[in-house]
């Protein structure tokens, strides 16, 4: 069986399905390895166990992207005080 000519996205140096070291992640560093994630899931056509790894490592990213925007959000506010308009109140 020959082997795809097209490039996988390079999901991380990680073990795909650890989600030890999301929590030293910046943003910029979550968010990439979370596109990556996606497009590899997007395209797979492996092993269900491999997907899944996939998976569960994304929805740890995705917390530590939430996390890290809550954060940068309270900042914003103690910074700005009440002329911010919160996050989840500009699409209301």
């Amino acid at each position: 069986m020959a082997k795809s000519s097209s490039p996988k996205p390079a999901v991380s140096h990680r073990r795909a399905g650890s989600t030890n070291g999301v929590e030293d992640l910046t943003y910029e560093q979550a968010l990439t390895e979370l596109e990556a994630i996606v497009s590899a899931l997007e395209g797979e056509q492996g092993q269900l166990e491999e997907s899944i790894r996939l998976f569960e490592r994304g929805q740890a990213l995705v917390r530590r992207c939430g996390e890290l925007l809550e954060a940068a959000q309270l900042k914003v506010q103690q910074v700005a005080g009440d002329s911010v308009i919160p996050f989840d109140e500009e699409s209301a």
